[in-house]
Formats: C-alpha cells, structure tokens, sequence
C-alpha cells in the first residue's frame, strides 16, 4: 500500500518539522546529548502487547523506543499482519513491511524468542502518523495523553540512523524510464538483476529504492509517477530474485525534487527520469556467513 501526498501536505508538514527542530535547539540539548536508552529482553515464550516509536530498522529488525525510553528488538516474520488502527465502522488498512519507517508510533503484538526479542504477529498505526513520519518524521496528531507526549517527543528528538554513514554501500545501480512511464525496459531489469546478485546472504543488508521523474509536468502527477516506477523496482526484485520487503526500506517516491542533470535539454531530462537501487550492510553488523537467511 502506498500513500500519495500532496505539495500542500509536504510543504505543511515540512516546515512544521522545521519550527520544532527549532524550539528543541533553543529550549534544551536535542537526542545526541541525552542519556542513552536502556534495553529491554522480552522472556522466550511471553505474550506482550507493546506502544513506541520507531527508531531505527534494520533488514528484519526494528528497534521500538517506549515513553519510557526502553528500546526493545522486534522481529518480522512473513507472516507479521501491518495494518492503519480501524476507525469507526471502517476496517484498517493493509500495508506492507515498508510502510514501518524511522519515527513511526506503532503498537505491536508479539511473543519473545530465544534471544529476547518480540517476534511480531501484527503491528497497528495511527493513518495521519504514517503520513507525517514519511514526510517529515515529525508526528502531528493532537496528544492523547501523556505517554503519547513522550513518543511525540522521541519521534522529534532521535535521530533517523538510516544515513549512508551507518553503513557500508554494496551495490548502487541507476534505471531509467521513458516520458510518462513506469514500465521497465530490459535495460532496467538488467541493471537490477546485477544488484541483486550483489545483495549479501547475511541477515544484515538492506535494500533502499528511490524513485524521480523529470520537471516536467505536474508536481502531484511526478510524485505519483516516480512512487509507481519505485514500487516497479521493488515488485521485479520480489518477484524476480525473491528478496523480502522486509528487507527494502521505505521505496519512496520523490517527484522532480532531485535533480541530476540539466533540464533544460532532452539528455538531461531523461537521466532524471530514473530509479536508484542500492544495497546497503550495516557497518556495526559482521557480514555472517554466505548461507544466512535473505
């Protein structure tokens, strides 16, 4: 499942992410400064029901902050269900494992394994926070209560650990795209069978997708255009070389917004029109052995 903002809702959230950040540096030290979070090992066999933030995932992985500031493991199996928290006589929505970005407040169930993590049965989510933490990783709801406030507060302070410095890049591949498509060439599934014959059998890479179009056209048509060439990408590596969505994080569409090559001509343009895959390891992780789980 995949959400379609407007520039009016990008630009709302964005600059209100922007005051808050603001208010945080003049009023107090932001999360680097602060004492770390303590961990939390869920007993083999326990049944728990757990509310936090996001604050970083990994391949299979998630990390879960409480409002107490205890982080817990959480692992997602093929069979963890992802869904919107139902709303009046309306049913949650579905969404897949790439929906459970950095930042997001969610509510999972679960049950402890052998090595102190929950692993994960279903994961429930507030719609509007899925919205702001995508945009701008800054919740916007009104408060409920107290412990919501906490969250709130993580969700602005921590950092989102998913930089390119927290890892080793594996692979890096670029596809492009004709005028108005989303179609890939054989070209483009090429290109993406090499970085997936670079993805690791170890349990610790992680695959990021990201979508662009070329200025032309309409801003709220290239975002929808550039999600709809990244989910390509993500169906074909599925599909085709049977990597998990577990594994991509958050293949994300950018519209016109980041542009490589001058627009002003016909070459230019078409290299904007583009993909780009890479394939990631994270540097605090041993690669494992070549026979791991993908």
């Amino acid at each position: 499942m995949t959400e379609r903002f407007t520039r009016s809702e990008i630009w709302r959230v964005a600059v209100l992410g922007c005051v808050l950040a603001a208010g945080m540096l003049a009023s107090g030290p932001v999360f680097g400064a602060s004492a770390p979070a303590e961990t939390r090992a869920v007993p083999a066999g326990e049944n728990v029901e757990m509310k936090g933030v996001i604050v970083s995932r990994d391949g299979e992985t998630l990390v879960l902050r409480d409002s107490t500031r205890t982080d817990t493991v959480l692992l997602l199996t093929d069979t963890t269900t992802i869904k919107t928290k139902a709303s009046g006589d309306k049913p949650g929505e579905k969404f897949d494992v790439t929906a459970l970005v950095p930042g997001l407040i969610v509510t999972a169930k679960g049950t402890g394994d052998a090595e102190g993590r929950l692993v994960v049965r279903g994961i429930r989510f507030k719609k509007s926070d899925y919205k702001a933490a995508v945009t701008a990783y800054t919740m916007t709801d009104p408060v409920a209560d107290k412990a919501d406030q906490a969250l709130r507060d993580i969700a602005s302070t921590d950092q989102r650990i998913a930089a390119l410095d927290d890892y080793d890049l594996v692979k890096t591949v670029t596809v492009y795209f004709a005028v108005n498509k989303a179609d890939l060439s054989p070209e483009a599934k090429a290109s993406l069978d090499e970085a997936a014959a670079s993805a690791p059998g170890a349990r610790n890479y992680t695959v990021e997708v990201q979508g662009f179009t070329d200025s032309t056209g309409d801003f709220d048509k290239n975002l929808e255009l550039s999600q709809r060439r990244a989910n390509a990408v993500v169906q074909y590596l599925a599909v085709k070389h049977d990597i998990p969505l577990r594994r991509i994080v958050t293949p994300m569409g950018y519209g016109s917004t980041k542009a490589v090559a001058d627009e002003s001509t016909a070459e230019g343009r078409a290299q904007n029109r583009r993909v780009e895959v890479r394939v990631l390891v994270n540097k605090g992780l041993g690669q494992g052995s070549a026979g791991g789980a993908k």
